[in-house]
């Protein structure tokens, strides 16, 4: 293999490693929206998942934006958890872009 074949494979496993974090945080906050069981054993695991992998600056917990009112955590879910999806694909494209030949 040559090196910009090594390269262009390393770019496309960022970015899909990138996606796949950005959808594990859209599909937990869908959960969310879709006020979806939280015993459901599929349901802990994204939530999970999204806790995990939120950047630690997303967190639920101590939020970038925190809603006030009706529905205010389907609201800090969605707007925290999406920011948080958009940064992985931004940062996902430009790594791709940095390390693809």
């Amino acid at each position: 293999m040559t090196v910009a074949r090594v390269r262009d494979n390393i770019a496309r496993v960022v970015w899909l490693v990138c996606m796949a974090l950005a959808l594990i945080l859209a599909i937990a906050a869908f959960t969310y929206a879709l006020e979806a069981n939280e015993n459901n054993g599929l349901v802990k695991l994204a939530r999970d998942l999204a806790d995990a992998f939120d950047l630690g600056f997303f967190d639920l917990d101590n939020p970038v934006k925190a809603f006030e009112g009706k529905n205010a955590e389907v609201k800090t879910a969605l707007f925290n958890y999406g920011l948080a999806s958009v940064v992985y694909l931004v940062i996902g494209r430009v790594l791709e872009r940095v390390v693809r030949p």
